[in-house]
């Protein structure tokens, strides 16, 4: 999923806070597995989401507290992966 800001950086800023907590809530519940700034950062964030349907994950990101404040919105993107790092191959078992 990425995350693009609907202004600035500085619009987010009061934001942050609720945002991290609301990360640090589905890491800790095995939907995200990765998510970070983009580079620059002004563009936003990434987060890899996994073992959740479609309309899950929607109604996951309509709760950011981002999303909520109207200063971010997300795309979201579905994929079945075809190759995998053997690290990772655990991870990419099932399908939804």
């Amino acid at each position: 999923m990425r995350v693009h800001y609907t202004g600035t950086e500085a619009d987010a800023a009061p934001f942050v806070a609720a945002h991290v907590e609301y990360l640090r809530r589905h890491h800790t519940d095995g939907t995200f597995l990765v998510s970070g700034q983009t580079v620059p950062s002004s563009e936003g964030g990434v987060i890899v989401a996994h073992g959740v349907d479609r309309d899950t994950i929607e109604a996951i990101v309509a709760r950011d507290p981002f999303v909520v404040a109207g200063v971010a919105r997300y795309s979201i993107t579905t994929m079945i992966a075809g190759r995998v790092h053997p690290g990772f191959a655990d991870l990419f078992t099932s399908r939804l």
